[in-house]
């Protein structure tokens, strides 16, 4: 197994598909540092090792996922309900450090996470010790909130039946994605720096952002009737959160009927999924064929929350998903993160 290949993996698409929530811990933690700096009227010149507490234990705790995948196989692997629960409680927190930014109300300052007061005692620099613990637990808890790649290297690792290799595949990936998070916490800083408050309203409003998109996957991927697609399909001002594809511009409106059942396909693509409209009749067999075009990123970790059905794609490999819908409606289809999304619309 060639580990150089996994970590131009990471450097590629694994950077920018994990960079969505674990890009955004790690801005919101910067984020809060400089807000607290500046009350205290404390200056930093371009800090960089809180990006590098944060990338140095995730790498280690990722190092030691790949030895625990790696030994005892696909048993100890994250279920969707726990992963939900951790990408949920991601998007709390960003949202809450986003209020703290923008000074919502005093209340959120306690967002901010500090270490234990023992802990502190026990570094001569408490100061230090305060700058490097926030970075640092949250880099090692990323560990709970994969992205659609990392899911396809634990897996990889899982398969590996090794310990060695499986913490070899991990750390690779993970070196891969370094370069894209050193220059995220290097660009918040120096922005830092050099706009201060300015900086502190703009990051408010990015991790805010940042915080509302986590939570509106995780609720995508958990099958949630209330979401941002299903309040703009209710809504009576019409928005479109397609990209700019109606129903009839998808290519996928129809499906193709082969003795007796509605056949479709689906292709995962670095954007998303093609079609991302589908319809189908009601009570009749439907067979879905799911493929995935060269490295994609969280698309290849296909899910239909309602059926319970979870996929993992890769290219020149076609998976197949059958079921008879019951009832007219809509059925989502998401990736595990629920980052890209399409619907089945049974008529």
């Amino acid at each position: 197994m060639d580990l150089w290949v996994i970590f131009l993996t990471g450097l590629t698409v694994g950077g920018v598909s994990c960079m969505a929530v674990q890009g955004g811990l790690l801005a919101s933690t910067i984020a809060a540092r400089e807000e607290e700096d500046i009350r205290a009227g404390v200056r930093h010149k371009h800090n960089i090792w809180p990006t590098l507490a944060f990338l140095i234990t995730k790498f280690v705790a990722y190092l030691i996922l790949g030895l625990i995948l790696g030994g005892f196989g696909s048993v100890l692997s994250l279920s969707d309900g726990a992963r939900i629960t951790m990408q949920i409680v991601a998007a709390a927190y960003m949202i809450l450090v986003a209020f703290n930014l923008l000074n919502v109300h005093p209340i959120f300052r306690y967002a901010i996470i500090q270490p234990p007061r023992f802990l502190s005692k026990l570094v001569r620099n408490q100061s230090k010790s305060k700058d490097l613990f926030a970075p640092a637990f949250l880099g090692a808890l990323t560990i709970f909130i994969p992205c659609g790649t990392t899911l396809a290297m634990e897996a990889l690792a899982i398969s590996s039946g090794s310990p060695i290799l499986g913490a070899g595949i991990m750390g690779a990936f993970v070196l891969g994605t370094a370069p894209l998070f050193l220059g995220l916490g290097f660009l918040t800083t120096v922005l830092g720096d050099a706009f201060r408050t300015r900086f502190l309203k703009i990051a408010g409003v990015g991790v805010l952002y940042l915080g509302i998109t986590s939570l509106n996957g995780a609720l995508v991927a958990a099958g949630s009737p209330v979401t941002w697609q299903t309040i703009a399909d209710n809504s009576p001002i019409q928005i479109d959160l397609s990209g700019g594809q109606s129903g009839s511009d998808q290519g996928g409106i129809s499906t193709n009927i082969i003795n007796g059942i509605q056949t479709a396909d689906i292709t995962a693509v670095s954007g998303g999924y093609e079609p991302r409209y589908i319809k189908v009749k009601n009570n009749m067999p439907v067979r879905l064929n799911l493929t995935a075009s060269g490295r994609v990123g969280c698309s290849s970790a296909f899910t239909i929350p309602s059926l319970g059905v979870r996929k993992r794609l890769q290219a020149g490999v076609t998976e197949t998903v059958d079921f008879t819908p019951s009832n007219p409606g809509k059925i989502v289809y998401t990736c595990s993160m629920g980052m890209y999304s399409g619907v089945i619309e049974v008529i």
